[in-house]
């Protein structure tokens, strides 16, 4: 039996029929809905069911229960059980998805396994976007590459934090062969990953790898900013190699309000003295109640599947809750 779909902000309908997911429904109806992995585990399809009911075959890696019986849900694997009214949150007061062609102006390694990649933008190209959002590579074999934004909007340039993946095709084949002046083609902003000014609470920020990259675009924009809430930040890596941004993190002490840096480490040398094991239970750790804060998680998936069940548990309100997961292609 076939259900009809209503999305609130556009006001366009599509049906789905017995099988379909909302998202392939809507994306052989032409209706856009936002997504980027298709699988569950990046949470960029994030959706709220304002009427009606969806279920999944299994509960997807980058949806909670809690999300689940509170009406979030995940378009790339929801079926709808009944007719439904949707509401998808769009970025406010940023561009549209626009192609261009950037050019590389650096490339070079942050560490063992980290390149950073700068892109030159075209000239007045207009493109407005907020701090933390992502943007996509496009290749000639057609596929994308999905990188977050590592510094705040500037009108010239985009820089990228891009973990090395044994054997792939784009981290290790192409990026490692890049000189200054090859072009790319790029599509930007994507994404709803950024700070929530009108939150207005102490923020807990929580990272694994890169997912440091947007994170930093966001707090460099706060940097000497009067109205910034108190910053905690917990970045997880596995040792102190990994550590790529530690000093330049540092230097944000005295520049942002109550500012905390709490680097963990899951394997660490036996010199290590700071904190040990995963973000997650040190954020636990220092701050058992966490129902005044607002929280924002980038990185693994599993992390921010568990990160989000704990803090939940904690206290912590699912309406100040933002999440971004990293998924990783290896082709």
């Amino acid at each position: 039996m076939a259900h009809r779909v209503l999305w609130l902000q556009s006001q366009q309908q599509f049906e789905v029929g017995d099988g379909e997911t909302l998202l392939e429904a809507a994306s052989r109806q032409g209706v856009e809905l936002p997504h980027e992995c298709t699988f569950g585990g990046c949470g960029t399809c994030r959706i709220q069911v304002l009427e009606g009911r969806v279920d999944y075959e299994e509960l997807p890696l980058a949806l909670t229960e809690e999300e689940h019986a509170q009406g979030v849900g995940l378009a790339c694997q929801a079926r709808a059980m009944s007719d439904l009214v949707i509401s998808v949150e769009r970025s406010t007061g940023c561009s549209d998805p626009t192609l261009l062609e950037a050019e590389v102006a650096d490339v070079r390694l942050l560490s063992h396994d980290v390149y950073h990649l700068q892109l030159r933008l075209p000239d007045e190209h207009g493109i407005v976007y907020r701090p933390g959002q992502y943007l996509n590579i496009h290749l000639d074999d057609a596929s994308h590459r999905s990188f977050s934004m590592a510094n705040p909007p500037d009108a010239g340039r985009v820089d990228l934090q891009i973990r090395r993946i044994a054997g792939g095709y784009f981290t290790d084949r192409l990026l490692s062969q890049m000189q200054p002046g090859h072009r790319l083609s790029v599509e930007m902003p994507h994404g709803a990953f950024y700070y929530r000014a009108q939150d207005y609470r102490p923020m807990v920020f929580a990272a694994t790898g890169t997912g440091i990259a947007p994170i930093k675009a966001i707090l460099e924009s706060l940097l000497d900013d009067d109205d910034c809430p108190p910053v905690s930040l917990y970045w997880g890596m596995r040792n102190e190699l990994d550590l790529y941004l530690a000093e330049q993190i540092e230097s944000w002490r005295d520049r942002l309000y109550e500012f905390e840096f709490v680097p963990v480490l899951s394997r660490p040398s036996g010199q290590w003295q700071g904190r040990k094991g995963y973000v997650q239970d040190a954020v636990l750790q220092d701050l058992p109640d966490l129902s005044e804060h607002s929280i924002y998680l980038c990185g693994s998936p599993l992390m921010i599947q568990d990160a989000k069940t704990r803090f939940v548990g904690a206290g912590a309100e699912a309406a100040h809750l933002y999440s971004d997961s990293f998924i990783f292609q290896s082709r």
